[in-house]
């Protein structure tokens, strides 16, 4: 299967594609850990700030049509958050959505959440 067959057209906004580059060469401390353990402890292949449409997704999988999000405190209650998922949804994706402390407290749990919806995406 060729790159292009691998990961299928998506609307994406005309700044999403150089945000997403500036994103991935400054990640901050817990996306760096849970990028770590997803690149090698998940199966499928992985992408780090990946635009989709206008948004930039911390972490999809193409493959299970998969997106995980970390959110720090200024996430909470988020409108931008609910719209995003939303559109996400209507592009065939799941959301989990971790905040950023779990990653440094209850990684473990983080993993088999990813592990098994990416398992159950599968099928």
């Amino acid at each position: 299967m060729t790159r292009c067959q691998s990961r299928p057209r998506l609307p994406r906004h005309p700044f999403a594609a150089r945000r997403a580059k500036e994103l991935r060469a400054d990640l901050t401390d817990a996306e760096t850990i849970l990028w770590f353990h997803i690149r090698y402890g998940i199966p499928g292949r992985w992408r780090r700030q990946e635009p989709i449409g206008r948004y930039i997704c911390d972490f999809v999988s193409y493959r299970f049509r998969l997106v995980v999000e970390l959110d720090g405190e200024q996430h909470l209650d988020s409108v931008h958050d609910q719209r995003r998922d939303a559109f996400l949804s209507s592009q065939g994706f799941a959301v989990l959505r971790f905040w950023n402390h779990e990653i440094y407290r209850e990684l473990d749990d983080v993993l088999e959440a990813i592990f098994f919806a990416a398992q159950e995406r599968s099928q």
